[in-house]
């Protein structure tokens, strides 16, 4: 990584497209259970950041594909970091849902 990667936005759409490229992953969803509830990309889990290190319970093998979201893309990164200090091995911040051109699941 360089030190202008750190500078390079993240584009939810791309990442969603990733996500659906990805044999076996997971799109997670680590807002609020109510943010959760009013609105969220199809197909994804929640796992509210406050309790990611409870992850082990949804995501098992942590060596599964994990592409990761919130709002603005703040949370998905704390996430993302907690997730590779437990050991998973392919985890990515695609950002924040606000971004988000695609359908919305309620």
């Amino acid at each position: 990584m360089g030190i202008f990667d750190f500078f390079k936005r993240v584009d939810i759409n791309t990442g969603v497209q990733e996500f659906q490229q990805t044999k076996d992953a997971v799109l997670l969803d680590v807002r609020t259970s109510g943010e959760y509830r009013e609105g969220h990309i199809p197909g994804s889990k929640n796992l509210d950041v406050s309790r990611i290190r409870n992850a082990g319970s949804v995501i098992r093998d942590k060596h599964t594909p994990l592409f990761v979201y919130c709002y603005s893309g703040s949370r998905s990164a704390q996430a993302t970091s907690v997730l590779k200090s437990m050991g998973y091995t392919n985890v990515n911040n695609i950002g924040g849902i606000s971004g988000w051109r695609g359908k919305i699941e309620r």
